[in-house]
């Protein structure tokens, strides 16, 4: 018996069963030949656990895999970042989003500024149409009165005193002109256009400039204080050409305005100008 049990632990050793003949079967044992074992070598299958951790070294190469009750690999839920990567991926979006918020900053800045700047032009286009369109007004009733042939006052701040036709011992006859009253200084305008064609003191007259107008009426502007122009100026309605003063015969400061139509005899200056559209 402990030689059978020697054989059976010997892998050279196989067991053979013999059939005598005749049909008879007996048990024996015999060595196994070196034609044996190179006929049927050994096949050794590797242990559970190597299976195991293989397949386990294969899915931590290619991530986490996890699958559920009948799922494929294929079917899988994706592989998820954790740890370092996650981290990363983490702090690229933040500064993803921090790029984005500059932008977006400087983007309404630049246009707050172009806003500014929009309204800023704006504005002095306005002030500047503005004053175009006052200056064009103003022009167009220059041109109005001009066409109309319009007179305007001789001065400011006045009132009349002695008017045509009044007798006084100042005048060797009667008063020729219309006096406008105001303080010395005052500045005389010219009624009307024309050019200037006297300038000059002239004995109770003072100092006194002739304006001849288109139509070859005389204006004479009295008793000033200065005279402000030459002979051959051409002067337009409402331009300064001296200024009130008490020069000649007088009883005070005011300018002397006669008419005189064609340089002859002095008709009355109201009525002029309310012929010429003024009332002094």
């Amino acid at each position: 018996m402990g030689n059978h049990r020697a054989e059976r632990d010997d892998p050279t050793w196989v067991s053979v069963a013999t059939t005598p003949v005749g049909g008879a079967r007996a048990a024996g044992r015999r060595r196994a030949t070196r034609r044996d074992l190179a006929a049927k070598p050994f096949r050794r299958i590797p242990a559970v656990p190597t299976i195991v951790g293989a397949f386990a070294i294969a899915a931590a190469a290619s991530g986490a895999v996890t699958m559920g009750p009948g799922e494929s690999v294929s079917d899988a839920s994706p592989v998820s970042f954790s740890g370092a990567d996650a981290f990363s991926y983490s702090s690229s979006e933040g500064l993803r989003a921090q790029a984005i918020s500059r932008d977006t900053a400087r983007q309404a800045l630049e246009d707050k500024v172009d806003q500014e700047l929009t309204a800023e032009v704006a504005a002095r286009n306005q002030v500047r149409n503005d004053a175009m369109a006052a200056l064009a007004a103003s022009a167009e009733k220059r041109a109005d009165q001009i066409a109309k042939n319009l007179w305007v006052v001789p001065t400011e701040n006045y009132h009349l005193t002695a008017r045509f036709g009044q007798s006084s011992g100042l005048w060797s006859h009667y008063h020729t002109g219309l006096d406008f009253a105001a303080p010395s200084g005052t500045p005389i305008f010219a009624v009307a256009n024309g050019v200037i064609t006297f300038t000059g003191y002239d004995g109770a007259y003072g100092n006194k400039t002739i304006q001849t107008l288109p139509d070859g009426t005389e204006i004479w502007y009295c008793h000033q204080s200065a005279i402000g122009v030459s002979v051959g100026d051409t002067v337009i309605q409402g331009k300064q050409i001296g200024n009130v003063g008490s020069t000649g015969n007088v009883t005070g400061p005011h300018v002397h305005i006669e008419v005189r139509p064609g340089g002859g005899d002095p008709i009355d200056p109201y009525s002029s100008f309310l012929y010429h559209g003024v009332t002094p």
